[in-house]
């Protein structure tokens, strides 16, 4: 079975940039050791230790729409239900817990289980 390392996801906002434009899907990776690690080093993280959420995403977000190069100070200028999205995004990619949720068809009752899917149906 092959190791799923990146996850697309469609934020519920969207990042908006200095021009205007709105990037709303995006690409996370998992964690690493280092990723979870380093930032406490941080001076910003040291004097304000909520601050290491905004370092850690600003690792494991590799794309935010045209953007690839994602800073600390890209994730800071994320909305509150954005930030909550991806923070509960990294819980569940992270954790040892297959990614699949608990769904019951309408049609029959019957439940069953499917992949975890972060982006909209469009």
């Amino acid at each position: 079975m092959e190791l799923i390392t990146e996850f697309e996801f469609e934020l519920p906002r969207g990042y908006v940039d200095e021009n205007g434009e709105v990037h709303k899907k995006g690409v996370m990776r998992l964690a690493t050791a280092a990723d979870e690690i380093l930032p406490l080093r941080d001076p910003r993280v040291v004097s304000n230790p909520a601050y290491l959420t905004i370092i850690l995403l600003s690792r494991v977000v590799t794309s935010l729409g045209t953007l690839t190069n994602i800073r600390p100070t890209t994730i800071e200028k994320l909305f509150s239900a954005d930030l909550a999205f991806l923070q509960n995004m990294y819980q569940t990619i992270n954790s040892m817990d297959d990614l699949m949720e608990t769904c019951v068809c309408p049609a029959c009752g019957e439940k069953y289980k499917k992949p975890i899917n972060f982006t909209r149906a469009e």
